[in-house]
């Protein structure tokens, strides 16, 4: 049974959909304009958040720069949401026409050779977008999904981002999503995944902006199973146009000790990420908790990676 929580969520998401989706494009973007400078000027507990993320990509900004950078931050996340329920409706020229993907050919190649290829996103720019121009351009993109509460909400962003090609997998904690993934990479199947935020007890301890956290196994780890190229996206906006740049593919550690060879794949991934973040940070939509010093770590369970 559904909570209160739940339910005003599962409605939150469902208005938007609908009512976002019958705006005029001028209309709407204005209006998620308007609703994230009313959020950021409440200076909640995401917006300071968000801020002391920031803080770390520029330790030497001011506070009135950080302030201005904060407004423009939440401006691009709720463009992203903005885009996010007008996305289905979008025509396939559209789709297209509004994205770029630089070095796109690192894909290309992955795509002609049949190795599939692993493809980590921070939590920036438009990575549905990203997900729907890739699936018209190579075919089905496979990505993983939160089991959100409640469970009606989990089946609302599957359809979502089936209606716009991308093939996505429920994660589970019973290991067999892993197995999927090593299929669909088997396929010749292109497998993105978020790769800046795992502060669970299967996350990977790594350096990020000279502090520890912990970042996803996932990716690092099925490069290291299937030989497939692991590359990072750096994802912002330009003006009208959502742009991923690819990196060349990361060096993934092939040692015999799985576990050091994760955590030396995984720190460089992660080093790849921030250099990415450091060049756009407005556009990084990270508003939760991500590094350790910001945690009760007396409550953090340790990872199998420590």
């Amino acid at each position: 049974m559904e909570s209160p929580i739940e339910y005003v969520s599962y409605l939150g998401y469902t208005v938007g959909w609908r009512t976002v989706r019958l705006m005029p494009d001028r209309v709407a973007y204005v209006t998620f304009d308007r609703l994230a400078d009313q959020l950021w000027l409440q200076r909640g507990s995401g917006i300071r958040q968000l801020e002391r993320n920031l803080g770390r990509v520029l330790p030497d900004i001011s506070q009135s720069e950080m302030r201005d950078l904060s407004r423009d931050a939440m401006r691009s996340y709720f463009r992203y949401w903005c885009d996010a329920f007008r996305l289905p409706d979008w025509s396939r020229e559209r789709t297209l026409d509004t994205f770029r993907m630089g070095n796109r050919e690192v894909l290309d190649d992955a795509i002609r050779a049949g190795t599939g290829a692993v493809v980590a996103l921070p939590h920036a720019g438009n990575w549905d977008h990203a997900g729907a121009w890739g699936s018209l351009t190579w075919g089905t993109i496979v990505s993983v999904a939160e089991d959100l509460k409640p469970e009606r909400l989990t089946r609302r962003f599957l359809d979502f981002r089936e209606s716009i090609g991308m093939e996505i997998l429920t994660l589970t904690d019973d290991g067999e999503v892993f197995g999927e993934l090593v299929k669909k990479i088997g396929e010749g199947k292109i497998v993105a995944l978020l790769g800046d935020r795992d502060l669970t007890a299967s996350g990977v301890p790594v350096d990020f902006f000279g502090e520890p956290t912990r970042m996803p196994a996932g990716p690092a780890a099925l490069a290291r199973r299937t030989g497939a190229p692991l590359i990072t996206a750096t994802l912002y906006y330009d003006g009208p146009i959502a742009v991923a740049d690819l990196s060349d593919p990361i060096l993934v550690d092939s040692g015999e000790d799985q576990v050091a060879a994760v955590r030396t794949t995984t720190q460089r991934l992660a080093d790849r990420i921030a250099s990415g973040i450091a060049e756009h940070p407005v556009d990084w939509h990270m508003l939760q908790r991500l590094w350790l010093s910001d945690l009760d770590t007396s409550r953090l369970k340790a990872s199998k990676y420590d």
